[in-house]
């Protein structure tokens, strides 16, 4: 039986991914520091529904706490270790930039260190679309160039990814790195744009709507995005005897068992067709509050998903109405609106 350990288990993405996991008969240690960035009751309760599983354990510690995190890699003996745990949000990296060098980055050393430690059979760790910063051609491919990061948050996420191919280099340690393209869906985080519009329109509160909604995102439902992280499980990198073996488009590095692949719906929508069809799924208007651009916060977002079809036979293909639906669903359900 594989045994993976997930960072991240009580986030958004990490509980899907680690339910997921477990319906496919794997073990899963989780690892999350339940910070308050958000409701930490969200968290606490896809913990307790994840604990309803016997083949599920988890250790609640900060991911920049060596001793503990090293502790529970070590108790655990993982076959293949997947790094969610960040602090995420690109607006408050604006407010509190010391919190994503924290976790993000030190958090991210140690998640290394234990990998090639127990020389995990394949480490898969969260990257961002917003790596790909100010760039303009699109749709994003992962053989792009990415060096105009446009925020803090960002700017660890490249990090994240230039200390994975050094690693992967120097101990053959095969590493995937995904960058995830707008995730929304049922048990998702109280910061992100679909939980705080329909909070909003249910309470009659008006929306904050930036760059007067003139802003495209490549929306990538959270099931989607968990399928295709459970299938580069199996997408085990190796190192290529010389560059002319790498396929075209194949973001695998000359010199290390190292990929880079997106994850996103492969859809560019318009944030005000978005909006539309939150209005449509709850039958009320938004009030609607039109606003400049925040600043770090790019135009347009669009993943080129041929690779990890390529890789998976996958891609990801829920329609915004659908997952909109399914979310307003949960939403209703669990906050009794």
């Amino acid at each position: 039986m594989t045994r993976v350990f997930v960072t991240g288990t009580a986030g958004f993405i990490g509980f899907h991914l680690a339910k997921l996991l477990l319906a496919e008969g794997f073990r899963v240690h989780g690892f999350d520091g339940m910070t308050d960035y958000y409701d930490v009751r969200l968290k606490r309760r896809r913990h307790q529904m994840l604990m309803q599983s016997d083949g599920f354990a988890a250790t609640e510690a900060m991911l920049e706490d060596r001793e503990a995190f090293d502790a529970a890699v070590d108790g655990f003996a993982p076959d293949v270790i997947i790094h969610l745990a960040a602090q995420a949000g690109v607006r408050y990296s604006l407010e509190n930039p010391h919190a994503y060098i924290s976790a993000n980055v030190v958090g991210t050393m140690n998640v290394l260190e234990a990998a090639r430690r127990h020389r995990v059979r394949h480490l898969l760790m969260a990257s961002t679309s917003s790596v790909y910063g100010a760039n303009e051609e699109m749709p994003f491919t992962e053989t792009q160039k990415a060096d105009t990061q446009l925020t803090i948050y960002a700017a660890t996420k490249k990090a994240n990814e230039s200390m994975g191919h050094s690693y992967a280099h120097l101990h053959d340690l095969p590493t995937t790195m995904f960058r995830f393209f707008t995730v929304y869906g049922p048990w998702g985080r109280p910061d992100l744009a679909l939980f705080k519009f329909v909070d909003a329109m249910l309470e009659g509160r008006p929306i904050d709507i930036y760059n007067h909604g003139e802003m495209y995102r490549d929306f990538t439902y959270v099931d989607d995005l968990v399928r295709g992280i459970r299938l580069l499980i199996d997408a085990v990198p190796e190192r290529p005897a010389s560059p002319e073996d790498i396929a075209p488009g194949d973001s695998l590095s000359p010199v290390a068992p190292f990929r880079i692949v997106n994850i996103g719906n492969s859809q560019k929508v318009r944030l005000l067709d978005f909006i539309d069809a939150i209005e449509a799924e709850l039958g009320i208007p938004a009030k609607r509050n039109y606003m400049e651009m925040q600043p770090g916060d790019v135009p347009a977002t669009w993943a080129d998903a041929t690779l990890l079809q390529s890789l998976t036979g996958y891609r990801p293909q829920t329609d915004i109405r659908e997952g909109i639906g399914r979310f307003v669903a949960w939403f209703r359900d669990y906050y009794g609106k």
